[in-house]
């Protein structure tokens, strides 16, 4: 499943794919940092004044946010009970528990 969020200025595209937001097809962030918990906030906020969210490189607003928020959601929630679907839930259910443990 596919969500178009934005285009950027220089003309690429920003959509959600499964769970993860791409740019232009390829694969720029997992989760989405609210500016505040950001490091480079104030480079950010001088750049893009309307940003509220960070994916990536990208900064979004509110709205943009809320949209790839959403989609991910769905994404997380839809149940495909196949074979490949079940080990790849498995391996990211796994991956994220390691992560959890400190283990990288």
């Amino acid at each position: 499943m596919t969500t178009y969020i934005k285009t950027t200025e220089g003309g690429l595209k920003v959509e959600v794919i499964g769970t993860a937001i791409y740019l232009d097809g390829k694969l720029e962030a997992e989760t989405l940092i609210e500016l505040i918990e950001h490091p480079n906030r104030a480079a950010i906020l001088k750049a893009v004044p309307n940003a509220t969210h960070v994916a990536g490189r990208l900064p979004l607003t509110l709205y943009e946010a809320g949209t790839a928020k959403a989609a991910i959601f769905r994404a997380k929630t839809e149940f495909d009970p196949s074979p490949k679907a079940v080990m790849e839930r498995l391996r990211l259910a796994v991956i994220e528990k390691a992560r959890l443990e400190g283990i990288e």
